[in-house]
């Protein structure tokens, strides 16, 4: 993975999705646990009468803030530093991981714990710590099994959703000793006896290492208060223990006030893993407790996403992974297919607008859709993700083919006589029309048949025949 958070090497979204559908094992374990989240999410959503008035609050929120976010960035800025707290900003990836790596190496440590980030993720921190002598340990569970495992996430809120409990005990006890406490020789694939694994694995982690890193799922203008919501408590441990704490986050996770938090406090849990309320919410202002803080706001393309008035309703995202479990492509193709940290619909909208559409894979990407409309349903601050899509098409470079042949339909439609020219045209030729066209356009035909074209246009049978009364 680079450093922009791109899979190096991977082929377009179709190529990767056509392997991924012949996995039987990956198609099991992704509908298993997709369908039962949605239907957890679906019970909680319906036990409140006012989810409708909750999702417009978060939307109306959101784009407020992002109008306002160079105003609300600096008020964050000055109260982060009042609390004793550091701020650096970073307008890309490199620079991202430039700050962290000096911070880290600042402290004379060679090893930092981590809380689930997808920021840390987009930027390739660990990659880039690794490259400077800096080992990162993730401590997240399913995060956890994707390091062991040298794996890549395919899931916003379970990294390893496409591993079953086989795999996993056999990844631990592969893997576990080289990374620290090895797993127990009679390990078993029991939920319980894995989690316990997990935990004496970690544990040992978190009371001998001094710097942690962070992402957030909330920043508070008002406070500067930081907020990560988490089923673990792994998150609070490395966010407590450690001396120094490095929060890497990305610029659109800002809410202006306290009170607009509750709304989300609301949203987030239920939309994610279906639950009235998460288990830990920790929140943190500054410099607490003599830990040393430093926040790292991120940038990385943000801003060129702000600039683009349809696409911009994508930095709405709360990262909540609701569109994701009630995608038929997803379902189907998995998390790896989209070739980012970010998959699924949202993936979809956001990835080719961080990182340009260029290569193969980014300009797949709004292509990567049935354009059903669940995940606009889906998702708690109704980001019209469908309606980005078809924006984004209309921006990848192969569809200035597309631009060239509705100019000619519009020029050919624009007088009768044309059409009429070239649906006799048309008429003579059929013999010659390809039951399967070529080059780039064959993936057209592939699953569609292309009309028979009728030796006499309607209109010309409709003045010959006097509409139909000779």
């Amino acid at each position: 993975m680079s450093g922009a958070g791109t899979f190096l090497g991977m082929p377009a979204f179709p190529h990767n999705a056509a392997a991924a559908v012949q996995d039987s094992q990956l198609r099991f374990n992704l509908r298993k646990a997709t369908h039962t989240i949605r239907g957890k999410r679906a019970a909680v959503v319906g036990e409140l009468p006012d989810w409708a008035e909750l999702r417009r609050a978060g939307k109306e929120i959101k784009d407020h803030t992002l109008r306002h976010l160079d105003r609300y960035l600096l008020q964050l800025e000055e109260a982060v530093t009042a609390a004793g707290g550091h701020v650096h900003w970073a307008s890309d990836a490199k620079e991202a991981n430039r700050i962290v790596a000096d911070l880290v190496k600042a402290t004379g440590e060679t090893s930092v714990v981590k809380v689930k980030s997808m920021a840390t993720q987009e930027i390739g921190l660990n990659e880039a710590l690794q490259e400077e002598g800096i080992t990162a340990y993730e401590t997240d569970l399913a995060e956890l099994i994707v390091q062991l495992g040298d794996d890549w996430p395919s899931h916003i809120l379970v990294p390893a959703i496409h591993r079953n409990r086989a795999e996993i005990r056999e990844i631990f006890q592969e893997k576990m000793a080289e990374w620290g406490r090895a797993a127990p020789e009679e390990l078993t694939d029991e939920p319980r006896a894995l989690a316990e694994a997990a935990r004496l694995h970690l544990r040992e982690r978190f009371l001998s290492t001094k710097v942690a890193v962070s992402g957030a799922n909330f920043m508070i203008a008002e406070t500067g208060t930081l907020v990560v919501l988490e089923s673990e408590g792994n998150g609070r441990m490395c966010l407590t223990l450690p001396e120094t704490l490095i929060s890497v986050v990305g610029v659109e996770k800002l809410l202006p006030t306290w009170r607009d938090l509750e709304v989300f406090l609301q949203l987030l849990p239920r939309s994610s893993t279906g639950e009235r309320m998460n288990p830990y919410t920790s929140t943190w202002t500054g410099a607490t407790e003599g830990q040393e803080f430093h926040l790292v706001l991120l940038d990385n393309g943000r801003t060129d996403v702000l600039a683009d008035e349809v696409g911009r309703q994508a930095l709405r995202c709360i990262r909540c992974s609701a569109c994701l479990n009630v995608c038929p492509v997803y379902e189907r193709a998995g998390g790896h297919a989209y070739g980012s940290v970010y998959p699924g619909p949202i993936g979809a909208i956001l990835t080719p607008q961080l990182r340009g559409t260029a290569s193969a894979i980014d300009a797949s990407l709004p292509y990567a859709s049935s354009l059903c409309g669940a995940c606009f349903e889906a998702c708690p601050v109704a980001i019209d993700i469908p309606e980005v899509l078809v924006h984004l098409r209309g921006k990848v470079r192969h569809a200035r083919a597309e631009r060239l042949g509705m100019r000619a339909a519009g020029w050919i439609f624009d007088r009768p006589s044309r059409l009429a020219r070239v649906q006799r045209l048309g008429g003579r030729l059929r013999r010659f029309v390809p039951g399967r066209l070529p080059g780039p356009l064959s993936a057209w035909t592939d699953t569609r048949e292309i009309p028979d074209i009728p030796a006499e246009s309607f209109r010309d049978w409709w003045n010959r025949t006097d509409g139909g009364a000779r």
